[in-house]
C-alpha cells in the first residue's frame, strides 16, 4: 500500500509530556486509554517508561465501533500477552463501572501495602493516559456522571493536565493526549488519522480516503474486520469490482464523486471518512491480531 506521508506533534503536546514528566511521580496507577478500532497504533512506544513501578490498567475504548468477533479476538490476543483489557464505550457508560471497580481494587491493594508500613490509606492516584481522541475525557466526565473536562470526538481539545477528585477513592488526573515526536511507523499513523486521532492539518483527505478503500478491499476476507461491501454500495450506489480488478481506487472515488458530490472529490472523500467514523459502512476494525 501506497502510505501518505503523515507527521502531526502539535506545539500543546509537546508541553503536555513536559509537564507530564514532573506528575508522575505522584501517580500510583496509569489508566491506558486505547482505540478499539487500532489498539496498536494507539500503544505509545514510552508506555512501558512511563508505568515502571506503578500500577497499570488497560482500558480498550469504543468497543462500540468494532465487532464482537473483534473483541473477542483482540481480548484473547492482550490476555496472551499478560494483559487483562477493560472494553468500555464512554459514550453510553458500558463497561465504565467494572473499569471503575478494577481501579479500586488496585487502589485497595496500593493502600493495604501503605497500611503494613504504618502509613495512612489515602485516595488512589490515577493517571488517564492516551493519544488524542481516544476518549479519555469522556471515560472521567462518565466515571463523574457529569462534565468535569471538555470532551469531542476530535484531536487536541484536551491541552493541560487537571486533577479531578472522584469522592475518597480515586484523584483523577486528565492528561492530553500524547503522541510520540516522531510518527515513524506510517502504517500505524494512517490508522491514526482515519480514527480521526490526530489533527486534520496532517494529512490529505483524499489520499487518505484512497487509503481507506485500499484497506477496506484487503480486509473484506478477514474474520472480526467488520466489513460488509454491501453497505458500500448501499451507502454510494457503486460496487468495487473495478477496484477489485485494476486497483484504481482513485477512478471508483472519482465515480462516486459524480454521483454524490458534483464531482467533488475532496468533499467525497471527506464524506467516505466521516461515514467510516460513524459507522455507516460497518463496525470496522482496521487492525487485527496477527
Amino acid at each position: 500500500m501506497n502510505v501518505p506521508r503523515i507527521q502531526w506533534y502539535p506545539g500543546h503536546i509537546a508541553k503536555a509530556e513536559r509537564q507530564l514528566s514532573k506528575s508522575l511521580n505522584k501517580v500510583d496507577l496509569v489508566i491506558e486509554v486505547r482505540d478499539a478500532r487500532i489498539p496498536l497504533a494507539t500503544s505509545h512506544p514510552q508506555l512501558q517508561k512511563w508505568i515502571s513501578g506503578k500500577q497499570h490498567l488497560l482500558v480498550i475504548n469504543r468497543k462500540d465501533m468494532v465487532s464482537q468477533k473483534a473483541q473477542e479476538l483482540w481480548d484473547k490476543w492482550f490476555r496472551d500477552q499478560g494483559h487483562c483489557p477493560w472494553w468500555t464505550d464512554a459514550k453510553t457508560g458500558k463497561g465504565v463501572k467494572q473499569m471503575l471497580d478494577a481501579a479500586v481494587a488496585k487502589g485497595n491493594d496500593l493502600n493495604q501495602r501503605r497500611i503494613s508500613r504504618g502509613m495512612l490509606s489515602r485516595p488512589v492516584r490515577a493517571l488517564t493516559l492516551g493519544f488524542p481522541n481516544v476518549g479519555k475525557s469522556a471515560l472521567i466526565n462518565r466515571l463523574m456522571k457529569k462534565k468535569v473536562v471538555e470532551s469531542a470526538r476530535r484531536a487536541g481539545v484536551t491541552r493541560s493536565l487537571r486533577w479531578v477528585r472522584m469522592g475518597n477513592q480515586i484523584d483523577l488526573l486528565d492528561a492530553p493526549g500524547i503522541l510520540p515526536p516522531r510518527l515513524d511507523d506510517q502504517q500505524a499513523a494512517l490508522h491514526l488519522a482515519l480514527c480521526d486521532d490526530i489533527g486534520e492539518a496532517a494529512y490529505d483527505i483524499e489520499s487518505i480516503a484512497i487509503a481507506f478503500l485500499e484497506i477496506f478491499k484487503n480486509l473484506e476476507s478477514k474474520s472480526g474486520a467488520g466489513i460488509n461491501p454491501d453497505l458500500l454500495i448501499e451507502r454510494y450506489g457503486l460496487a468495487m469490482q473495478e477496484i477489485h480488478k485494476d486497483q484504481n481506487f482513485s477512478q471508483w472515488l472519482l465515480a462516486v464523486s459524480e454521483r454524490h458530490t458534483s464531482g467533488d472529490t475532496r468533499r467525497m472523500s471527506q464524506r467516505i471518512i466521516d461515514d467510516f467514523r460513524r459507522t455507516l459502512l460497518g463496525l470496522i476494525s482496521l487492525e487485527l491480531p496477527q
